[in-house]
């Protein structure tokens, strides 16, 4: 069972990297969905207490659960940079209009 959850990890993980570059290269989170990126996470996060569940301790050797943990910082680190963005252009915003 653990080749297609692995399988489904890495598809699903796939698409993340080209996120994150495009985030970092726009400035700009437009079109990002904090609650989509939310809901992400937690399925990984569920994912993660589930495979611990189910195999234990011996989970931490096992390669499915460092993909859920590699998918999780790649969705986690597109959340905090398209958070970081979102709010440095409030703060622009918020000073074009005081000058």
């Amino acid at each position: 069972m653990d080749i297609w959850v692995g399988i489904m990890l890495i598809c699903f993980g796939a698409s993340w990297p080209s996120a994150i570059v495009k985030t970092i290269r726009a400035k700009n989170p437009a079109g990002k969905s904090f609650i989509f990126m939310s809901l992400v996470i937690l399925g990984y996060i569920s994912g993660i207490i589930g495979h611990l569940s189910r195999n234990g301790s011996a989970s931490f050797g096992d390669w499915v659960f460092w993909l859920y943990i590699l998918d999780l910082a790649m969705v986690a680190t597109d959340f905090v940079l398209s958070f970081y963005y979102h709010t440095l252009r409030k703060k622009e915003a918020a000073a074009s209009e005081k000058a």
